[in-house]
């Protein structure tokens, strides 16, 4: 498996920082693999659970009893499977033994709420995606747009393998993962609605639409978009609402978060078949659109899109500390200003409105705006991070 050593540089810092880092992300991104790298590298004992295994359960029949004696890093894996070791967590977090817990986790609501509430002060939380654009080479790029990131489906043989990856990925998730996560929803019912979501990419959602086409009430169809949210599967981007007189758009839009798994679900099994298919342009904006927020280290609380009902937009909005950016996701190679773009500057009061765009030049398009390749916003947009 390719190492990732940005994470494990991150998770490591994380650890000095606080007694509890919670590394969170789908299954099958590598969180395991991760947890045993910094396992590796961290200088005195570590002890492994994971809550998987019913030997391992069985040892925290009494966790406090288990977990109080132990020295250096504990890693906890699939902490969601036992939510209630996070009260215990925070005793022995007070501790001055200087113990530090890594616990894993697929994420769900009741994890996230667990923890940030019980662990308050106590927890940093370092989230793992699949495979991102600094992680790959140049001539990899394609491939990972294709693909998607997850490890096994991005360094399959060939692509037919990478696809049997994803297809079987997709019918354990909604067969098996979300039941072990404590969510009862029709496996069925739920691929048809993510199949749905795909044809929806980089759109913004009617869920009465949804309600309709689906045969269930808005509160339902709210329901499993959460889930899907909340499993890191698909993001809800919000909209931004500034005091202006312009009536703007309120609903969400919908992004299947890996490419890969959009691809999979609308039936695409190649570049040729990509470049022919209609969701080729949505496609390209949402996995150009993860690239910039995992580039940037955006919280996700501070991502969104900006419509009116005039026509004016803006596909990414992000508030990063003090400044205000924006993206515009373009599947040209020559992007030029738009009259949309204007109005996203003024109204918005950008700092900086970033084009991204498939070619390979970096060029002016006027004050505060330029075009800027994908390829090159590992570089570009680093300082932002920092």
């Amino acid at each position: 498996m390719r190492e990732r050593p940005r994470h494990q540089r991150e998770v490591v810092a994380a650890l000095r920082r606080a007694p509890v880092v919670a590394l969170l992300g789908p299954r099958q991104v590598g969180k395991t693999t991760l947890a045993r790298a910094v396992s590796d590298h961290f200088r005195g004992p570590t002890t492994r659970f994971d809550l998987e295994r019913q030997v391992d359960l069985a040892r925290l029949t009494d966790a406090e009893a288990t977990l109080g004696p132990l020295k250096g890093l504990v890693v906890l894996d699939e902490i969601q499977r036992r939510p209630e070791l996070f009260p215990v967590l925070r005793v022995l977090a007070d501790r001055p033994r200087g113990t530090r817990f890594l616990v894993l986790g697929s994420a769900s609501p009741e994890l996230l709420r667990q923890s940030s509430e019980t662990l308050a002060g106590r927890i940093t939380f370092h989230e793992l995606t699949g495979f991102t654009m600094d992680e790959a080479q140049p001539r990899e790029l394609a491939g990972l747009w294709l693909r998607g990131g997850y490890p096994s489906a991005f360094l399959a043989r060939t692509n037919a393998d990478s696809l049997r990856w994803r297809d079987d990925f997709i019918t354990t998730f909604v067969e098996r993962d979300l039941p072990q996560l404590g969510f009862e929803i029709s496996a069925p019912v739920l691929r048809r609605f993510w199949t749905m979501l795909a044809h929806l990419n980089a759109q913004v959602l009617s869920w009465s639409d949804l309600s309709r086409s689906l045969g269930v009430t808005d509160k339902t169809v709210r329901r499993y978009a959460e889930l899907l949210q909340a499993t890191f599967m698909v993001r809800l981007l919000a909209p931004w609402h500034e005091n202006l007189s312009k009536r703007q758009v309120k609903a969400p839009k919908v992004y299947l978060r890996d490419t890969g798994l959009l691809h999979a679900l609308l039936g695409v099994d190649s570049t040729q078949t990509l470049d022919g298919h209609p969701i080729r342009g949505a496609s390209w904006e949402g996995f150009a659109l993860e690239s910039v927020i995992r580039q940037l280290g955006a919280d996700a609380r501070q991502c969104y899109f900006w419509a009116t009902h005039q026509g004016a937009e803006l596909d990414l909005f992000v508030l990063h500390g003090q400044r205000r950016l924006g993206f515009e996701f373009k599947s040209s190679s020559a992007p030029t200003m738009t009259p949309s773009m204007r109005i996203a500057l003024e109204d918005l009061k950008l700092d900086a409105l970033e084009v991204i765009h498939p070619g390979t030049e970096t060029y002016s398009l006027g004050k505060k705006t330029r075009a800027l390749p994908l390829a090159r916003i590992t570089r570009e947009l680093l300082p932002l991070r920092r």
